[in-house]
């Protein structure tokens, strides 16, 4: 088990203590959260192989939480209060691997959690992300935009990555930074210089962007909305803008 990486999303800090505390036991490397905010940090952060979440987390929709994690290509144990059949349809119909009802035993949930690494080694990581007309090329490390390859730098790749990752939430200059190169020290302005570049490759009018959209007062996100593939033909009577190809300099 050496490495395999174990994510705690549990609003009790007792219970959550002590899975972390078994895991621990048995060889994993676990990371707590008591909120969905720090969840996403480490998720980004350690891409964990199983996210054990609470159904009931104070503060968000644990359905919702699911099925961004399930985008993220992430096995998911859900931990519920809630045992009626219709409660766990639905916590299986938003992702979870497995659903355990809460009171439960710590082998049966340590033997639910092997039960799910197993899986886990057996399942090859996704070769690409798509994103509609947007696909991600996580072997080669390049994109392609409505078919045509855009040749981008590593920085470009990086924060078109994790801008993606996101799923159309704003980031700050700051965490834009941390998360695409996260051994880097430079100014967080610097994103600026880079989202500029991006832009050139990437818009139709770098000047009057639409996919990736300035956020006053945080940042930058991209517009998942102008992704889908009839997202332009409002826009455009029907045809596609041309996509500008430039290569990296």
């Amino acid at each position: 088990m050496g490495s395999a990486c174990i994510s705690i999303i549990e609003g009790n800090p007792h219970l959550r203590s002590l899975l972390g505390w078994h895991l621990q036991q048995v060889g994993y490397s676990v990371w707590q959260s008591a909120d969905f905010h720090n969840a996403r940090e480490v998720f980004y952060t350690h891409q964990p192989n199983l996210v054990i979440l609470d159904a009931e987390l104070p503060g968000g929709n644990s359905l919702e939480f699911c099925r961004w994690l399930r985008q993220q290509q992430s096995l998911i144990l859900m931990l519920s209060s809630r045992k009626t059949e219709a409660d766990i349809v639905r916590g299986l119909k938003a992702g979870a691997d497995d659903y355990l009802t809460k009171p439960f035993g710590m082998q049966e949930f340590l033997a639910r959690t092997e039960a799910l690494m197993r899986r886990n080694r057996t399942v090859a990581p996704p070769a690409s992300l798509d994103y509609g007309i947007l696909k991600i090329d996580l072997v080669q490390r390049r994109i392609r935009l409505r078919g045509q390859l855009i040749e981008l730098t590593p920085q470009e790749y990086s924060l078109l990555y994790v801008l993606a990752q996101a799923d159309g939430e704003p980031l700050s200059r700051s965490e834009l930074l941390r998360r695409a190169w996260p051994d880097s020290i430079d100014n967080p302005r610097t994103i600026d210089t880079h989202v500029l570049s991006l832009r050139k490759k990437v818009e139709t009018d770098p000047r009057q962007p639409i996919l990736i959209q300035t956020v006053r007062n945080v940042g930058y996100r991209l517009n998942l909305e102008m992704l889908k593939p009839d997202s332009w033909n409002p826009r455009m009577n029907g045809t596609h803008p041309p996509i500008p190809v430039r290569a990296s300099s």
